[in-house]
């Protein structure tokens, strides 16, 4: 039987075989309907079978409305397709492309000018990717780095035409792509993917097969998530790499032989997710910019870039407000490009929804959702980033269908179907069952977000718990319940799983906000949970515990009754009692709707309790009803049945559903994904029942409060905070505490910090210059300046400790305290260091003789034997040693050089530095050797000071 794209191809082909090109207009060709109709099949696939042909160059696309479909011959140019469907084996292509003037063109220009940033942000990245694949006579092997959403994939994919282009590949390959997260869980199949298996190497292995390396065999291999790679996976990988052999699974010497170029990609730290074996078979890596790392140009730029491709795609003009630009901009929160477009694709569907009729969409403020809205907020609070981002903008920015788009897009984040065809459907039949516009605008609202949160999450778009939990609750609120899930967990030893998070999260967002609108738990039997609550004495105790923090996070004051209540939640967390919960029933119109908000929130909170029941619009409401009672059925433990439903009507079902299954059902209607999440976190608890849990959803608000106002103009005139960071040269060590400072200020603590490296010898004046800016609020280094803050010296920075150190700088505890520092921590801090820091050094063999010169210096100058001593110097000199190797020496100016020439003690140093030499055959510069001897020279005079 043939598939049914094969016979959509075959449709359009017999519709339009008799067109002649001098023919061709505005009403020529097959539209959506057409398919759906003759082919007795659904609109939506229709319209995601023609799409697909497009993409693959089969098909034209018209512009008018309704969009009607050609087969390209008719146009007289063969399609640019990455390969031949099983639609057109008759057909065979020939290996020369031949097409229109433009699309000669395009073959001609660098592929990699299509990357925003190209001569920004992704200069670096896009020049290591060029050296990687020219480099003769095979090219390199490379890793991609990025957090989630950076585009590490659409950057693979334009190297890999960038190789076609330069003829490094032949133009017929296509770039195998394996996702090792996919079978991080099995890493027999995962060998059996990439290596490919003999008959009986295992279970279920009944033939032979070829694996992924045989089909990049002359071409590229592109491995995703590497890092989920098991440790023998990436020593098979790394031994391929060497020497070009491997083996399938089953096979016991490795001489089968191919010639792949492996391109992989992470979001992990390589140097702790990787095996070191595997780094250094690795000779690039290319480390892609978050999101808001970029410059603020570039950001508009790829607002305008996504916006153009949702334009071409519902062929009208879309005019955004300044406003909205920003919104879009200020959103992304972890997500990087990917969730911009995941937001710019949620702006534009909503829009088209409220404006289906329009000849254009204007998209104003008002039409975002909340979390998109709060994004204006954010920018507010940083008033360099929204001047720079003004400076860029017009009060519109208006979007043409015609505009230029990337014409060799290949995009793991694209929908698979055409979003707008399937609103346009779904309207039309909702108004002609009877349903008004505020019921249609709401169901269809409800499945766009799911289904782009559904798409997304399944194509790898994964979040860390916060980032999950900023989606729900603001970032105040993640960082009280961090310190209550810590706090917990120490008093009660209990090993709670990641569902506390969202379980203690949610509730007290939830109280807070019923607080702020004057309302309480009306309906909640506080005198039975008090009774209740002392059987649990030491639940009880860490509740009061919990209370304290509340209340010093968030300046409200906790009643009793709400201690007896998170009582009841740690005693319900640490039981997860597993019968006699309420059963839930989501059920909503739409092909996935429900069972998608379902998987969500079943996935957060570890329940079992849950039910969906999807209502594609043909579905009758007998046969959903029947659906319903079914499900009501399976998950009834005895305390009766929650149905959410998203629209009243469903509700009418209560009374029938009761009558035939005996089972208490409530009905809330509206729901949202929010409303199914407060729902199942409260069915598990202890002490509900289901007219408590039904009274308490019809008072819920969700768990973010929407009417709070900032006060922008306070936050920005607030002072700025910075921390120095102070090393001989100002460059090299005081850069890495730089990058250490900003990636945990950045990861961890959330607040904005400006760190400046700065060298010793000037310290004094560019800490005066930095004052008169900045409210410094801690220095680091090798020295301690004379500063009313707090001095945290370099090897507590870079210790395990440094991170809670800083921590509490920031927080204003400045009564700090260090670690006895030994001789052993001070050499394992070093190597970790060196380790950490340098490319062409290797900690084993570099130590041992820079400890020793150490050791020479104190002799020589008679100095106390310090272990802080030995830090400083020993990474000043790694970097001095990698500096030198790489031929980036420090220099000095004219006066430094006549000042150094001047130093008196200096000739003490020569014989240190020349049994230095002697081991490890460097030549130090004479600008590496004048802050060498400036380090030297501050441990003297910081030494005498103490003394």
């Amino acid at each position: 039987m043939k598939k049914r794209i094969d016979r959509v191809y075959e449709l359009v082909k017999e519709m339009t075989a008799h067109l002649q090109i001098d023919e061709l207009n505005s009403q020529s060709g097959v539209t959506t309907l057409d398919v759906s109709e003759k082919l007795a099949i659904q609109r939506s696939n229709a319209s995601k079978d023609l799409n697909t042909l497009v993409k693959e160059g089969v098909l034209d696309k018209s512009d008018g409305r309704p969009v009607r479909y050609l087969c390209k011959s008719i146009r007289r140019h063969t399609p640019l397709s990455k390969y031949v469907p099983s639609y057109l084996e008759t057909t065979p292509l020939s290996n020369q492309t031949v097409g229109l003037p433009e699309e000669r063109d395009v073959l001609n220009i660098d592929t990699f000018k299509r990357i925003i940033g190209f001569h920004g942000s992704m200069k670096n990245p896009v020049e290591q990717a060029k050296a990687s694949i020219l480099y003769p006579p095979k090219g390199l092997n490379c890793l991609i780095v990025g957090p989630t959403g950076s585009g590490k994939t659409y950057f693979a994919h334009t190297m890999f035409q960038f190789a076609k282009q330069h003829q490094v590949v032949e133009a017929s390959k296509e770039m195998v792509i394996f996702n090792c997260a996919d079978y991080a869980n099995n890493p027999e199949l995962l060998m059996s993917h990439l290596f490919g298996h003999v008959k009986g190497a295992f279970t279920g292995a009944s033939e032979e097969k070829e694996g992924l390396l045989s089909l990049a065999d002359n071409g590229f291999l592109f491995l995703d998530e590497v890092h989920r790679l098991p440790p023998e996976g990436q020593e098979m990988i790394f031994y391929f790499m060497d020497t070009g052999l491997f083996a399938k699974l089953g096979e016991t010497t490795k001489n089968r032989k191919a010639a792949v170029r492996i391109i992989c990609a992470t979001t992990e730290d390589p140097s702790s997710a990787l095996l070191n074996t595997f780094v250094r078979r690795i000779p690039i890596t290319i480390q892609l910019p978050n999101f808001n790392d970029r410059p603020e140009k570039e950001k508009i730029d790829l607002v305008r870039v996504m916006m153009s491709l949702e334009a071409k795609r519902i062929n009208r003009k879309i005019i955004l407000t300044e406003d909205v630009v920003k919104a879009l901009i200020g959103s992304v929160t972890y997500g990087n490009v990917g969730q911009l477009k995941s937001n710019v694709q949620l702006v534009t569907a909503r829009a088209f929804l409220n404006h289906m009729e329009q000849a254009e969409l204007i998209i104003t403020i008002d039409e975002l959702n909340d979390s998109i809205k709060e994004g204006l907020m954010k920018l507010g609070r940083n008033r360099e980033k929204l001047v720079s981002l003004s400076h860029y903008l017009s009060p519109q920015m208006v979007i043409s269908p015609n505009d230029s788009t990337d014409p060799f897009t290949t995009d793991p984040y694209e929908l698979p179907y055409n979003l707008y065809d399937i609103i346009g459907d779904k309207a039309a039949l909702l108004k002609e069952e009877g349903f008004n516009q505020e019921s249609i605008n709401h169901f269809i609202s409800t499945d766009i977000n799911v289904h782009l949160k559904s798409f997304y999450c399944n194509h790898g778009f994964t979040f860390d718990t916060d980032s999950k939990l900023l989606e729900i609750m603001d970032q105040t609120m993640v960082d009280t319940t961090r310190k209550i899930y810590e706090f917990s967990r120490k008093e009660l030893a209990y090993d709670f799983q990641t569902n506390f998070l969202y379980a203690i999260g949610l509730h007290i967002s939830a109280f807070l906000i019923r607080t702020k609108r004057g309302k309480t738990n009306m309906n909640q039997d506080h005198e039975s949970i008090a009774k209740m609550v002392k059987h649990y004495p030491r639940e009880l105790e860490v509740a009061q515990g919990i209370k304290k923090i509340i209340e010093a996070n968030h300046t409200i004051e906790i009643p009793e009754s709400e201690v007896h209540y998170l009582t009841v939640l740690l005693v319900s967390l640490r039981e997860n009692k597993a019968s006699g919960q309420i059963g839930i029933v989501v059920a909503c119109h739409g092909i996935s709707t429900a069972s998608s908000m379902v998987q969500v929130v079943s996935k957060l909170l570890d329940v079992q309790h849950l039910r969906s029941v999807d209502m594609p619009l043909e579905m009758t409401p007998q046969v959903a009803k029947e659906k319903i009672i079914k499900e009501v059925r399976a998950v009834d433990e005895g305390s009766g049945v929650l149905l959410l439903v998203d629209m009243g009507s469903l509700g009418t079902f209560s009374e029938d559903i009761e009558v035939q299954t005996g089972v208490k059902v409530r009905t809330v209607d509206m729901v949202t994904t929010a409303t199914v999440l407060e729902a199942a976190r409260k069915g598990s608890l202890l002490e509900t029942n289901l007219e408590n849990l039904y009274q308490s959803l019809t008072n819920f608000h969700g768990y973010t409060a929407i009417d709070e106002q900032v006060d922008v103009t306070l936050v920005q005139n607030q002072p700025k905070k910075a921390i120095v960071a102070i090393c001989a040269s100002g460059q090299g060590t005081a850069q890495r505490m730089k990058e250490l400072l900003d990636d945990f200020i950045q990861d961890s603590l959330k607040i904005e910090i400006t760190v400046f490296p700065i060298s010793i010898l000037e310290a004094s004046e560019k800490i005066k210059k930095i004052s008169e800016k900045y409210e410094i609020i801690a220095t680091t280094g090798i020295a301690k300046p004379d500063l009313e803050v707090p001095f945290i010296p370099m090897e507590s920075l870079f210790s395990t400790e440094g991170q809670a150190t800083i921590k509490k700088i920031v927080e204003r505890q400045v009564v700090m305290t260090y670690p006895v520092l030994t001789m052993e921590k001070a050499q394992r801090a070093c190597k970790e260091y060196i380790q950490a820091s340098y490319t062409f050094i290797n900690p084993d063999k570099i130590l041992p003789p820079l400890w020793q010169f150490g050791e020479k210096v104190i002799q020589l100058f008679e100095l106390k034997e310090e272990p802080s001593f030995y830090i400083n110097l020993c990474m000043h000199l790694a970097g001095s040693i990698e500096r030198t190797l790489r031929q980036d020496s420090l220099t000095i100016t004219r006066e430094q050089q006549k000042e150094f020439d001047e130093m008196r003690g200096y000739e003490r140093l020569l014989p240190a530095l020349t049994a230095l030499n002697e081991i490890i055959k460097v030549e130090f510069t004479q600008g590496e050797l004048f802050y060498t001897y400036e380090l030297i020279k501050n441990t003297i005079l910081n030494q005498s000071d103490t003394q």
